[in-house]
């Protein structure tokens, strides 16, 4: 049984970087052969809005709390950030870089909360000790590593060629109408790390209205909702073409469902799962997994060449990523000591007045300096009572 609990959210935090590396590729795909990156994540949010549906009414309806005007505002916010500000800068960016790239960047997502959350006074730092010396130059890393990994490229390594390449993928990103040039090689990186900032603003909000609104699939829906509305709306206000927004090509069908379903709606679910029996540490390590994965694929699959620099940069960004980690999980194992070191002290005078109550019960009578003396002696020689 032991092993099975500790296997399960193993194997379901696996699926899910699995299940994000192929929407990181199916979507490269679908808007190199055309689809409009903003077309995309509205079709996202309508998916993921539906998939959620049953989901929320079905485990939470009889816990689900009480939906406040406060409420909705910071669902609304969560909306903002976390789908709208998120996704669209992810996607734009993703559809100016690689793959590869864009898993890579995500990964700045811990510092980078790491840093709001000290900003907003929801995490310490706490500089002089082990815990917040590893997080501070983990951040640094992180940052350093998104740098190198962004604005440098270097020589392809010479690992080979696949000889599973997907020759349909590979028709479509080299066919594609949407061509990345040079200044794209710069933008695409920085959409990406913006998008991690929204995504960070998002745990800080997420973090307040989880305290007062514990229904997480409740808040999902109604943020997807929300989030479906601004994406449509972005994106029927950058492009009026109804041709633009067919879903009669297969790729795109696929792709905007994957996105919805699986990347969205079904990732969440287990994530929630995971994070109730092993916690969000134990969740967030397994984001490195995404860029290998992803690597992998776009390698073996879509002959997509690995630089130097690629690897560079994303070996310090896994690195620092695993530095804040290993900063905060030393932080949580110090408070708790801290906390175990303070319920002994205040239990320490407890049990010795206790024991020396059992000592004293158990002498004779008169014995000892505690006995029962006569009224008015106060010089140590005190007489038992007769009975």
């Amino acid at each position: 049984m032991v092993k099975s609990n500790g296997l399960m959210p193993f194997l379901a935090m696996v699926l899910v970087q699995i299940g994000y590396a192929g929407m990181n590729i199916t979507s490269k795909m679908a808007m190199e052969s055309g689809m409009k990156p903003l077309i995309l994540v509205a079709y996202r949010q309508i998916f993921a809005t539906l998939a959620t549906l049953p989901v929320a009414l079905i485990l939470e309806r009889k816990t689900r709390p009480k939906i406040t005007l406060r409420v909705l505002v910071q669902i609304f916010l969560c909306s903002v950030t976390g789908v709208t500000g998120n996704q669209v800068l992810y996607f734009v960016g993703l559809q100016n870089s690689s793959p590869t790239i864009a898993c890579a960047l995500t990964n700045l997502l811990p510092a980078v909360t790491f840093l709001l959350a000290a900003l907003c006074r929801q995490e310490a730092v706490g500089i002089k000790k082990p815990s917040g010396q590893a997080k501070v130059v983990g951040t640094i890393v992180c940052v350093v590593g998104a740098m190198v990994l962004s604005f440098y490229h270097g020589h392809t390594i010479g690992i080979g060629e696949s000889k599973i390449h997907w020759a349909y993928g590979q028709n479509i990103t080299s066919h594609g109408t949407n061509s990345t040039g040079s200044s794209n090689f710069f933008l695409g990186p920085f959409l990406i790390m913006a998008a991690a900032v929204s995504w960070a603003v998002w745990f800080i909000i997420q973090t307040k209205m989880s305290e007062t609104f514990a229904a997480p699939y409740t808040s999902t829906l109604l943020m997807c909702l929300m989030g479906s509305i601004q994406c449509v709306a972005i994106a029927l206000t950058s492009d009026h073409k109804l041709s633009d927004w067919s879903l009669t090509s297969p790729l795109r069908l696929t792709s905007a469902l994957y996105a919805g379903v699986v990347a969205s709606a079904l990732a969440f679910c287990l994530m929630s799962w995971a994070i109730q029996r092993k916690g969000p540490l134990y969740v967030s390590v397994f984001s490195p997994l995404l860029l290998v994965v992803v690597a992998v694929f776009s390698w073996s699959l879509l002959d997509e060449k690995l630089y130097t620099g690629t690897f560079m940069g994303s070996a310090l960004v896994v690195i620092g990523l695993y530095g804040v980690l290993w900063g905060k999980d030393r932080e949580i194992s110090e408070k708790e000591e801290e906390e175990e070191k303070q319920k002994k002290v205040k239990q320490q005078p407890i049990v010795r007045r206790d024991h020396n109550e059992d000592i004293e019960s158990r002498l004779p009578v008169g014995a000892g300096g505690g006995g029962a003396t006569t009224g008015g002696s106060g010089n140590g020689s005190a007489r038992p009572i007769s009975p």
